[in-house]
């Protein structure tokens, strides 16, 4: 075989395992629930396969995702219902179930989880008209978001004493990354194979710190740790907060189920103790990059806009 046609075949060989671990990285496609529209920091996404993922803005998020975002890092999610998801730094939240089709309300439902860290609902078509069908899911308590607006943070008891993995799993990906696209540009067949093996074990290796971390932490599906902001005393005592921005919540738990309105903070410290209206701001603070507070379409303001009387999208 002439040398030229000998290395065009290699390429083509080692193209093909690279495509190989590629695969063995990225899910199979599942229910699409909504994309990133804005992102700022870096958002991880552990797959239902186990498979960690970086993603970027226009991403799918799927049914049975869990994403993670980072030190100083917000991400925002719009569903296909133009329902609104803002992930704060730290945060960790799986989309269970999403259901929408604009010409059957009958089959609405969505069912999301709040690992750890702190988020924004606004509400989209399908709350405004399946108001019983929309639940946040906490460790502490079920959240009935409605078609109510509101700010949701949950302070894990282990917070303070949480690893730094996230940052190793990160950075492991990125170097795969990097390592794929310098094997596919490189004109040396040996070094590019090379490469290919490296990046597929760096995934591997992102993957089993994820893992650890759901471990350390007791998480179960978790795919990030706290970061080094983390191992500071937090600024709020444990437990699970809300601030309603529009509209009305529900909290239930084991205590007992209590309902907060537009305006109003709620807080309960355990699962077995009621959610109790808190007369004043207890500390929450929410302050995502301005972007992130424009409203991207009419529909998505008018359902957002806060009645007389609501706290300010922003919690301070």
């Amino acid at each position: 075989m002439p040398p030229r046609n000998r290395c065009s075949a290699i390429k083509s060989l080692l193209l093909a395992v690279l495509l190989g671990s590629a695969a063995w990285v990225q899910a199979a496609p599942g229910n699409s629930a909504g994309t990133i529209a804005h992102l700022s920091g870096p958002l991880l996404v552990k797959k239902q396969d186990g498979s960690v993922r970086i993603l970027g803005e226009q991403s799918k998020v799927e049914v049975g995702d869990t994403v993670s975002t980072q030190a100083k890092g917000y991400a925002q999610i719009r569903f296909s219902d133009d329902s609104l998801l803002t992930l704060q730094p730290d945060t960790v939240m799986t989309v269970d179930k999403y259901a929408y089709d604009a010409a059957a309300p009958g089959g609405d439902e969505v069912v999301m989880t709040l690992r750890q860290g702190g988020l924004r609902a606004q509400p989209g078509k399908l709350a405004q008209r399946s108001k019983e069908r929309v639940t946040l899911l906490t460790p502490l308590a079920s959240i009935g978001l409605q078609a109510g607006g509101a700010v949701v943070q949950y302070q894990p008891e282990q917070a303070s004493a949480a690893i730094t993995a996230p940052r190793v799993a990160y950075r492991l990906a990125v170097l795969a990354s990097g390592l794929e696209a310098s094997a596919m540009a490189n004109d040396s067949p040996v070094a590019a194979f090379m490469q290919v093996i490296a990046a597929r074990y760096a995934y591997r290796l992102a993957h089993v710190a994820a893992w650890l971390e759901s471990w350390v932490t007791g998480g179960g599906t978790t795919v990030a740790v706290t970061t080094p902001s983390g191992l500071t005393a937090p600024a709020l005592p444990p437990g699970l907060y809300v601030a309603v921005t529009d509209g009305q919540i529900t909290l239930a738990n084991k205590g007992g189920t209590t309902s907060f309105t537009a305006g109003q903070f709620g807080f309960t410290p355990a699962v077995t103790q009621p959610p109790v209206l808190v007369p004043t701001n207890p500390g929450m603070q929410f302050s995502p990059p301005p972007v992130f507070n424009a409203s991207t379409s009419a529909s998505s303001a008018a359902s957002t806009a806060p009645k007389g009387g609501a706290v300010d999208c922003i919690v301070r």
